[in-house]
């Protein structure tokens, strides 16, 4: 990794009076973590995905939205989460001093490392974490189900 060093050096003394780690990589992260773009990317939906047995399983966490609001799907090896937060009406006696918590919709597209069995996929929402348990399967599917979230 790169890393090059900021030295200040106080132009009366000439003596070094810090050192700063400089990262160029960092700003180039900062650049993509714009609200523009982590939209876009589904950033805000943090996938797990883990074999459990005979299973795939995803988890995420989708505090305050319910389980109506939530698609699941899989089609090929991909499987695809989208959905909307509904925004919280202002109330005129509030002086937000911060508003961070997006509404709107979102979508997260997650590629599977294998081959799912997508018409016995089965998702769960409970206290806000989104579980889909997807059954491998040895031979691609090649069509598109809807999953019904339960909660």
């Amino acid at each position: 990794m790169l890393n090059l060093f900021s030295v200040i050096i106080n132009s009366n003394t000439k003596t070094m009076t810090s050192i700063i780690k400089w990262n160029p990589f960092d700003d180039l992260d900062k650049f993509f973590d714009d609200e523009f773009f982590s939209s876009k990317r589904g950033k805000d939906l943090a996938v797990d995905l883990y074999e459990e047995g005979n299973n795939l399983v995803a988890k995420m966490h989708v505090p305050g939205i319910d389980a109506k609001d939530i698609n699941v799907s899989v089609e090929d090896n991909y499987l695809v989460v989208s959905g909307k937060r509904e925004e919280e009406k202002e109330e005129k006696d509030k002086s937000f001093y911060k508003k961070e918590i997006k509404s709107g919709s979102f979508e997260r597209v997650v590629s599977l490392p294998k081959s799912v069995k997508a018409d016995q996929v089965s998702a769960e929402l409970k206290n806000g974490v989104l579980k889909v348990v997807m059954p491998k399967q040895e031979e691609g599917g090649g069509k598109r189900i809807e999953v019904q979230v339960k909660e």
